[in-house]
């Protein structure tokens, strides 16, 4: 399914995002920062240089790049950046860098991926009570390995 996205740049060197493949789910996010080196442990904001309109109902995820983030150990700092459908500011990658070495992203070069999702939002019912369950409160590993 295909939905249209608005994208504003803003800057002239952006790229707009990108799909891999005819059946990729995640859009490749472009750096537009100059070349920013990034210190093992080090979180720095990575600039794209896009602004984004979701349609109402929808979110745009933000995950890793699994080819940075397995040979590079660059990776999004919160892990999954969730852009809200009524954000209009610039698309920004806190880019962490969970190896030993200094790493180096230069402009132009693929950081992130987008997937761009329907989201249900909820009315959430306080109660004295929940339903019952076989799991009940067992959590952290309890339908696991024995």
């Amino acid at each position: 399914m295909r939905i249209n996205v608005n994208i504003k740049k803003l800057d002239d060197r952006a790229i707009l995002p990108t799909y891999g493949s005819e059946f990729a789910a995640g859009a490749d996010l472009y750096s537009c920062s100059d070349t920013v080196e990034i210190a093992a442990g080090e979180t720095v904001l990575i600039h794209t240089g896009i602004a984004i309109e979701l349609p109402e109902g929808y979110a745009g995820l933000v995950y890793s790049r699994s080819g940075l983030a397995s040979k590079r150990g660059l990776a999004p700092a919160n892990k999954v950046g969730v852009i809200d459908c009524d954000y209009r500011g610039e698309i920004m990658i806190a880019l962490h860098n969970h190896g030993n070495s200094s790493q180096t992203v230069e402009r132009g070069e693929r950081i992130a991926q987008l997937v761009i999702t329907p989201y249900f939002t909820a009315d959430f019912n306080e109660s004295d009570e929940l339903s019952n369950t076989v799991r009940g409160e067992g959590g952290f590993g309890s339908t696991g390995r024995k």
